[in-house]
């Protein structure tokens, strides 16, 4: 079985929804191809810094997300050992959404038929005679597209086709939960990192009764990996084991944690020089979100980085192609007429302007997963004195504005 489609756009998470909406809010129609049966998230939850905001703000969606968290007005850091405090500096709006919150939210404002479930592409190739993309699905269709944008993620099948193939493997790992207290848990709107000996534990409330916690740790061996990623029970009880210094009320925390939120999550990562001498495009297609610019969470920037691509990729498209409006559809709708060079185009200054800001976020994410991750204290001091020298501003990154929609 055949199609043709004007813009397809290859995975339905954050990225791929976020690009969609911010598609339709400039009258262009989408068709999502989501390879799950139906809305899902990976990871619990996805903290929310100011220049996220921005991008929700423009998606035409923040006004909806603020009222499902409460705002995070302070944070500290305290290392167990000696507890000493520091202040985690916040720059302006955080809060901490749900992942389905967020997923939701972006599906509910795009056009009945704009996501098709169950559709996982399995190669990505351009047509020898026409030079457009097709796309290659697992129940053996195929659908002609002018546009594919690739959000696809870490382990993207489109960006291998931009060459974008190289990713990396911290050798530390994140485990995340949501944990719901019957009575308000009293915690306050406070972000707060506890850090001992290689493990750290994170936490920030979503509303009065839930709470988001997130753990990081070095790898143990290779076997004992394996058993941790597919027994969340005995994931839990491991870390627990390993606090055992931790405050009592943190502990209980995680302890006390909804087994089935519960996730264990190996750390891959875009090299930076990757994202410097890579293109983000060929032909007709693009990348954007994780596909893009896989990041580890320590920055908590992956997902509004990818918000911000759906903004400015959107905004770039629109300049460069023309609406036609399509009888046979209804006068609401429209068809799109372009020609390739314009595409190209919008790609190029859609390239031009996120290459500098991707690259700075994942070099600094790099740095911050190679002093976590290192176990020579030599590497650890260079790549600290690299990381006070070109990051001194710890929240210059949230400062960023991708502009209008």
């Amino acid at each position: 079985m055949s199609e043709e489609r004007d813009i397809v756009v290859v995975g339905g998470g954050i990225c791929g929804l976020a690009t969609a909406l911010a598609l339709h809010r400039k009258g262009i129609q989408s068709l999502v191809l989501e390879r799950s049966e139906m809305l899902r998230a990976t990871g619990a939850a996805i903290i929310m810094q100011p220049n996220g905001w921005r991008a929700l703000d423009q998606l035409g969606v923040a006004s909806k997300l603020r009222k499902t968290a409460n705002a995070i007005e302070s944070g500290r850091f305290v290392t167990i050992t000696d507890g000493k405090q520091e202040p985690i500096p916040l720059g302006g709006e955080v809060r901490c959404l749900r992942r389905m919150d967020l997923i939701n939210v972006l599906a509910e404002d795009l056009p009945s038929n704009s996501i098709r479930f169950g559709s996982r592409v399995v190669s990505v190739e351009l047509d020898p005679i026409t030079s457009r993309p097709l796309l290659h699905l697992d129940d053996g269709g195929t659908i002609k597209a002018k546009v594919v944008i690739g959000c696809d993620g870490v382990n993207s099948v489109v960006a291998s086709i931009v060459g974008l193939n190289k990713t990396g493997l911290y050798s530390i790992y994140v485990t995340r939960g949501f944990t719901r207290y019957e009575n308000v848990h009293g915690l306050g709107n406070e972000f707060v990192v506890m850090s001992r000996d290689g493990l750290q534990l994170g936490w920030l409330p979503v509303d009065d009764h839930l709470v988001y916690w997130f753990v990081t740790r070095k790898w143990t061996s290779p076997d004992s990996r394996v058993m941790l990623a597919k027994d969340p029970m005995l994931l839990k009880s491991s870390i627990v084991k390993a606090m055992n210094d931790f405050p009592t009320d943190a502990i209980r925390m995680v302890s006390d944690s909804d087994l089935s939120t519960v996730q264990y999550t190996e750390l891959r990562y875009r090299p930076p020089w990757e994202i410097l001498r890579r293109s983000f495009w060929k032909g007709t297609i693009v990348v954007a979100g994780d596909a893009m610019h896989a990041m580890a969470p320590f920055l908590a920037q992956g997902g509004a980085a990818s918000l911000e691509d759906a903004v400015v990729l959107a905004r770039c498209l629109a300049e460069k192609i023309k609406l036609a409006d399509d009888v046979d559809r209804g006068p609401r709708e429209t068809s799109l007429s372009f020609e390739k060079s314009a595409v190209k185009e919008a790609f190029e200054k859609y390239s031009k302007e996120r290459r500098a800001r991707v690259f700075w976020l994942t070099m600094e994410t790099f740095f911050i997963g190679s002093i976590l991750g290192s176990s020579s204290g030599i590497i650890k001091l260079i790549v600290v004195l690299f990381t006070i020298i070109l990051f001194s501003d710890k929240i210059g990154h949230t400062r960023y504005d991708c502009g209008r929609l």
